[in-house]
């Protein structure tokens, strides 16, 4: 029996102290898994393979009554975990509240004019005085005016 398998076999016994003698064991080879699992998605996937391991070996190993037969059946629920967390990181990302469907663009402060011609200025000017005049809560420059509530 390898020294995974039985500290595995510990976990499943209850063996509180267990779970911290795993981590060192199978951690770089989770991360490994985990580099591969991230190494699959788009570009701009913010989630990092530390982290990965680190979330799903919580819930491996902090959740309910977990048993594993082997290393590999062990190995093969991590990649599950894993795989599972990327998909609930990306259904996350794309709800509204999190900037889902928002385009990032990107520009530089020397690409904006410095200087408007007086013409545009006063012009830009009257417009924001007309608005301000049409609605003056929304105009206001506090946060709580433009919050609903």
């Amino acid at each position: 029996m390898s020294e995974v398998t039985r500290i595995l076999s510990a976990i499943e016994h209850g063996d509180l102290h267990a779970a911290e003698e795993l981590l060192p064991l199978v951690y770089e080879e989770l991360r490994q898994l985990a580099a591969q699992r991230l190494a699959q998605e788009q570009p701009g996937q913010t989630l990092q393979p530390t982290a990965l391991v680190h979330e799903a070996y919580l819930r491996l190993v902090g959740g309910a009554d977990q048993s594993w037969d082997s290393r590999g059946h062990f190995f093969a629920a991590a990649a599950q975990a894993m795989r599972r967390i990327v998909v609930e990181t990306a259904r996350r990302k794309k709800r509204a509240r999190h900037g889902g469907g928002w385009q990032r663009v990107e520009f530089e402060l020397a690409d904006l004019p410095t200087r408007l011609p007086p013409d545009d200025l006063l012009a830009l000017d009257e417009a924001l005085a007309d608005w301000s005049s049409s609605n003056p809560v929304k105009a206001r420059l506090s946060p709580s005016a433009t919050s609903p509530g």
